[in-house]
């Protein structure tokens, strides 16, 4: 029974915090530059790709409009450039956008120096105010209520020198 009320006594000792990341990263202005950038490279992409499988689609109609007057040879072979256009565009696809593609990479190389260094103030806050734990109210943590009185967005992006 006494360490069932030690263990509470701690608990009740312990002091949290919240965040909103979305908001914090809305007030840092190379973030949505990099979001920009981001979107920009993602639509050239996704254009090349998309020429791809046009080309990929035009290729069929006409062999669709053809395949009667084409010979076993020609309708392999017209088949198998169809085939290969699809696969170009496929890989492409897989090349820019896949897990470890170049959007992934671009985006990792771009967010993750804000992403530390807002992690890193938040941590610095956190210690400062003696925080042990610091929710994201942005995220989908099941927070039903946080009080505004233990937001700690606005500090953190005072100390990476915003203003808010």
């Amino acid at each position: 029974m006494i360490c069932a009320v030690c263990g509470l006594s701690t608990a009740s000792a312990q002091k949290f915090a919240l965040v909103d990341m979305d908001y914090i990263f809305k007030n840092i202005p190379a973030y949505e530059r990099a979001n920009e950038q981001l979107s920009q490279v993602s639509k050239k992409w996704q254009a090349e790709v998309d020429a791809l499988t046009t080309e990929a689609q035009t290729m069929y109609k006409n062999y669709q409009n053809e395949v009667v007057f084409l010979s076993k040879e020609q309708k392999k072979a017209k088949q198998d450039a169809i085939m290969e256009k699809e696969k170009q565009a496929a890989d492409l696809k897989k090349k820019y956008f896949g897990p470890e593609g170049e959007l992934f990479k671009k985006r990792t190389a771009l967010m993750t120096p804000i992403q530390d260094e807002v992690y890193n103030a938040i941590k610095d806050v956190a210690d400062f105010r003696g925080y042990q734990l610091v929710l994201d109210r942005a995220s989908d943590t099941g927070i039903i209520f946080g009080s505004p009185k233990i937001d700690i967005s606005d500090e953190v992006l005072k100390k990476l020198g915003y203003t808010y």
